[in-house]
């Protein structure tokens, strides 16, 4: 396929221009004349079906979310047909022999029935058990784009802010569904989410009697989240989808830097016909494989575990993958409790649980306007950055991952230490301190490979790049020649925007932002200006092409 700089008349022009009558005028012809009279339907298609959109491969990141949403949707209602939220006891003479005559809650039996009984109900369990894992892997590596990228900056924050609550939901309808079959497993998972509950001061036992309905388990725990899952949660997850894509409509997709490409336009493809060809064929890949791995790769085998029992704890039992490190977290942490007074407060599971969470999405929320404060920038952002032109923010997200790899392994420790033959009680001490010096190791390693990108591509841009041919000079010195890079390569390198480091003092700059802004930008390796690549054009005989300045 064409590169989309490549194609003339795909460039759309963000400044609004007014549509003429004729323009969007609807075809004449009886019913649909009518109809479009009074909701407008040609007006509307005419202007969006010819909507440009970029080609990069990161986009289909999103859309890898949105697609994994559909199929839950799908999954869900075959499911909804025959799943019990009850709790009530039954005695099991389903098909699965080794089962038959064990007491167990209607959500389980129904659970057992979907597996054995149901023609297609196995296939559906497992479809829609990974198009939940792959909805919330597939939100995380998109909000990691978005992150490295900068596309979370003006006009994108409310965007960013969506998605952000659009994630914090996922998990906590991930684990609602995770927790509906009512086996051995989830049930334990259950209890610790109990104990999360009780461990927040002064309220946690009023929260847990109220959330369960009295002393855990209860009877009323899997109805409750029957109803969140299927009904409450969706609708919500809903309203927010519809208006992150329309805000992605109004404010025009990002796009990555290259030639032709500038703040106030978009190069791509039309929203008609070429994107909706390739995301119907998308949505059947996505759909395809989330079929496939249902069919070929077994997940959550709730006949190996057993109904629920309180008075019994699954041995070896791992969360899905998003909710392992807050599990991880609450087992490194040191013993640490309080008395008073008649109260006991219980940090070792507060902090890590209900306090890393708490950590994570408010700092991921509050970043941009963290940042637009200490650059003080307040223009508008549609070109994307390259992760290695905004170095520190790179860093801070690399370090980032690796704290969260270092909790996520902590709630292994236990699987670490049988299968490698580790001492569980060294794995643990190692994790308390990689949790703390890991993420400082990341971030300074990451950010020294950030910077030397940047010098490298100012050392493209300036001297050109290797010929690969080895030259004797006439006094037997050797070197290596180099051949100019072309003007849309040495655009691209030089277009990105820099901020220079502000000081304490200078118009009202406090010292918290003067800080920041040493931090932030501080030791970013400048980008060649437009007077040095000029005089870099006289420094040998081959010819380096001139760049506008920026």
């Amino acid at each position: 396929m064409a590169r989309p700089a490549d194609v003339a008349g795909n460039s759309e022009n963000l400044e609004p221009k007014p549509a003429s009558a004729s323009a969007v005028a609807a075809p004449k012809g009886g019913a649909y004349t009518w109809f479009d009279d009074r909701v407008g339907f040609a007006r509307l298609g005419k202007h969006n079906l010819r909507k440009v959109f970029p080609d990069h491969w990161s986009f289909l990141l999103g859309e890898i979310v949105l697609y994994s949403f559909i199929v839950l949707l799908l999954t869900g209602i075959f499911l909804t047909i025959w799943f019990k939220p009850s709790m009530a006891e039954v005695e099991y003479h389903g098909s699965y022999p080794l089962m038959r005559g064990i007491p167990m809650s209607e959500a389980f039996a129904s659970t057992l029935a979907l597996s054995f009984d149901i023609r297609g109900g196995l296939l559906v369990r497992q479809v829609h058990h990974w198009a939940a894992i792959l909805f919330i892997a597939g939100g995380v590596a998109h909000m990691l784009r978005v992150f490295f990228t900068g596309a979370f900056r003006k006009p994108r924050e409310i965007n960013w802010l969506i998605g952000v609550g659009l994630m914090a939901l996922s998990l906590i309808e991930g684990f609602a569904g995770y927790s509906l079959p009512d086996d051995l497993l989830s049930g334990t998972g259950l209890r610790f989410a109990d104990g999360l509950i009780r461990s927040i001061p002064l309220i946690g036992t009023w929260a847990e009697f109220f959330i369960f309905d009295g002393e855990f388990p209860g009877t009323a725990i899997i109805p409750r989240l029957y109803m969140a899952h299927i009904l409450l949660i969706p609708a919500i997850l809903l309203g927010l989808v519809a208006a992150h894509m329309s805000l992605i409509v109004y404010h025009k997709h990002t796009q990555y830097p290259g030639p032709g490409r500038t703040e106030t336009n978009v190069v791509g493809f039309p929203l008609f016909p070429v994107y909706m060809a390739k995301a119907g064929g998308f949505f059947f890949v996505v759909f395809g494989v989330s079929v496939l791995m249902g069919a070929l790769m077994q997940i959550n085998p709730v006949w190996k575990y057993g109904p629920y029992n309180p008075a019994q704890v699954t041995a070896g039992s791992q969360p899905d993958w998003y909710m392992g490190w807050v599990e991880g977290a609450i087992r490194i942490i040191p013993n640490w409790e309080s008395h008073i007074g008649s109260t006991t407060w219980s940090w070792q599971i507060f902090l890590p649980g209900v306090g890393l969470m708490g950590i994570l999405f408010t700092g991921l929320a509050l970043w941009p306007f963290i940042e637009q404060w200490i650059t003080g920038d307040k223009s508008e952002h549609h070109l994307l950055d390259r992760p290695r032109n905004a170095p520190t923010r790179t860093a801070l997200g690399v370090a980032g991952m690796t704290w969260y790899a270092m909790f996520w392994l902590g709630g292994a420790n236990d699987i670490i230490a049988t299968h490698f033959s580790v001492s569980l009680n060294a794995i643990s001490w190692f994790l308390r301190f990689a949790v703390i010096f890991a993420p400082v190791v990341a971030f300074l390693i990451t950010k020294r490979i950030c910077l030397s990108l940047q010098r490298r591509d100012a050392e493209r841009v300036l001297h050109g790049s290797e010929s690969g041919i080895i030259e004797r000079s006439p006094e037997g010195a050797y070197s290596e020649a180099h051949v100019p890079v072309d003007v849309d390569e040495a655009y691209t390198l030089t277009q990105h925007k820099q901020y220079d480091m502000v000081e304490a003092g200078d118009e009202g700059v406090g010292q918290w932002r003067a800080r920041g802004s040493k931090f932030l930008v501080g030791d970013e390796i400048a980008k060649p200006t437009a007077e040095e690549i000029e005089e870099s054009h006289h420094h040998g005989d081959d010819e380096v092409p001139s760049l506008p300045a920026h």
